[in-house]
């Protein structure tokens, strides 16, 4: 993901809009109450002002929900006795909510309980070394967040091998979506990194699952969106960690010759190869936010736009690498492995930028525009971002029709791009990518922009996502929706394709009241009338 995206932060502070569907929702003489079976020990459970309202939203922004409480476990048992309870009710749904960074709602519950994941065994750290019969691996908690993890691991020498670009999500979160960043590549994304899980099903009952055991719940969970179970426990694998990065960012004026080269860089075998490849696409302008200054990594070396060639249109494109090495390699020797990688590439001469940075800088270089962002009081407003996976077959295509038609101007942050290799992915997993080929792009459309009336509205960068959309489905690309959001089932069952019979059967086995994750729409509250499960309404279909 890109760094430096301070760019992309305002310096005024302004007040974040209004939420959607914000205001105060008093109980009546029908709402839901608090079951007495909860029966929860040394956890405490919380139907005030201040856990409604943190419960009531998320990162994105844009919807709001009131909870009936918010429930902080002491440990995984807290939680089944939680979900017991809320399927004996006739009502009652369940929310894991870990750091809040869904865009759309999917970690809310209306009138029911969110389980603040981040409470749960906090300290677990159980390490295996590794050995002839396998890599290192860790065992820690599902609301653990990803920053801390790798925090723990360095002190031993070791690390993730798969990350997201933003570090302050939590374990069961980012497994229960595929969790994917740079090194998807080479090690594919966080849920093929990942050996054992402890779930707790839609049933409340404790299951450790693996591939061998319980084989189903846990590629079921495995990017299940939660439907399934919550995560709590996950073993995750390691290997020996880097000192340093070398950072490179190319850039390109065409994109045939942009993308020619990422899947180049993604197919070299193993070992020969970076360790990162990302991209992601600019405009060509001085705007601070969309354009040139967006791509240095040093101040000190400024983006000249006169190498550019008169040939270059409005959008640009940057090819973003990273290699990891040893603090005690030699610098020709680093040197060395650069040029060999970039010495056919097709990127501009003279706009090729470097800096050699910690390991650790470089792996949590979002974080320091998650505090810009905080400072210049912009974290709380709407995120409308738009995440898709994208064919090879589609994304020169898309190129034309997203990239350089309807987001030419840009989009007040990122808009990253980069290729995949499928077989990295397992599919036995609840993940769904695009239809055809053995490469597929990632397409991240991650707005930063001000607070309306400073920025857009919120209502029209929507408006925009659902034209994205709506222009992939016209023009026929294969694409899939990451991070999906739909309101109808059958924009579920689309999304799923060949996929949704194995997930409604995993659904009626692991969750058959529908308790669980109720924020994500593809399920109603089952009452118990029968053993399978009831449909969501399908009067509004359409994305967001």
């Amino acid at each position: 993901m890109i760094a430096y995206l301070e760019r992309f932060i305002p310096d005024n502070d302004t007040d974040p809009i209004p939420q959607e569907d914000g205001g105060d929702r008093r109980h009546d003489s029908h709402s839901p109450v608090l079951p007495d079976s909860l029966g929860l020990h040394g956890s405490s459970v919380d139907s005030g002002k201040a856990a409604a309202v943190f419960a009531s939203r998320d990162f994105g922004g844009m919807a709001s929900v009131q909870p009936l409480a918010l429930i902080c476990p002491t440990g995984p048992e807290d939680i089944a006795r939680t979900v017991r309870a809320a399927s004996a009710s006739t009502h009652l749904t369940v929310a894991a909510r870990g750091n809040g960074h869904s865009i759309n709602g999917q970690a809310m519950a209306h009138m029911g309980l969110v389980i603040d994941m981040r409470c749960l065994d906090p300290d677990l750290f159980e390490l295996a070394p590794g050995g002839p019969h396998g890599p290192p691996s860790v065992v820690v908690s599902g609301g653990a967040l990803w920053e801390d993890v790798l925090t723990r691991c360095l002190e031993h020498g070791l690390s993730p091998r798969s990350f997201t670009d933003y570090l302050g999500l939590t374990v069961g979160g980012t497994l229960s979506n595929a969790g994917v960043s740079g090194q998807a590549f080479r090690y594919g994304p966080q849920t093929s990194n990942v050996t054992e899980l402890e779930v707790i099903t839609g049933k409340g009952t404790v299951s450790l699952c693996s591939e061998d055991e319980n084989s189903d719940l846990f590629f079921g969970a495995l990017g299940g969106l939660g439907q399934f179970g919550i995560i709590t426990k996950a073993r995750i694998l390691l290997q020996p960690a880097p000192d340093m990065v070398r950072w490179i960012r190319l850039v390109y004026t065409d994109f045939s010759e942009f993308t020619r080269d990422a899947e180049w860089l993604i197919t070299r075998p193993d070992g020969n190869s970076f360790s990162y490849v990302e991209g992601f696409v600019f405009v060509n302008s001085d705007d601070p936010a969309n354009g040139w200054p967006t791509v240095p990594l040093r101040p000190d070396h400024p983006f000249e736009q006169e190498r550019l060639p008169p040939t270059a249109g409005s959008v640009l494109y940057c090819l973003e690498l990273a290699l990891n090495y040893r603090r005690h390699d030699l610098p020709s020797a680093v040197n060395s492995v650069v040029e060999g990688l970039t010495g056919g590439l097709g990127f501009v001469e003279g706009l090729e930028f470097h800096a050699n940075v910690d390991y650790s800088e470089f792996l949590l270089r979002v974080k320091r525009v998650e505090q810009l962002a905080k400072a210049a009081g912009i974290w709380e407003a709407p995120h409308p971002w738009l995440n898709l996976f994208v064919s090879k077959s589609s994304i020169a295509d898309f190129d034309r029709t997203v990239f350089r038609g309807i987001l030419r101007e840009g989009i007040g942050g990122p808009m990253l791009v980069y290729p995949m290799l499928r077989n990295r992915w397992d599919s036995r997993t609840s993940v769904v990518l695009p239809d055809s080929g053995g490469i597929f792009y990632i397409v991240a459309l991650l707005r930063f922009s001000q607070p309306y009336p400073d920025g857009p509205p919120a209502e029209m960068q929507v408006a925009q996502n659902r034209e994205i959309v709506h222009a992939c489905n016209k023009k026929g690309f294969d694409y899939k929706l990451y991070l999906p959001h739909y309101k109808c089932q059958e924009d579920w069952k689309r999304h799923f394709g060949d996929k949704w019979a194995k997930f409604v059967d995993r659904k009626n086995r692991f969750d058959p009241m529908a308790v669980l994750a109720p924020g994500h729409k593809i399920f109603s509250r089952s009452l118990g009338l029968g053993s399978k499960i009831i449909a969501v309404e399908e009067d509004q279909c359409g994305l967001l």
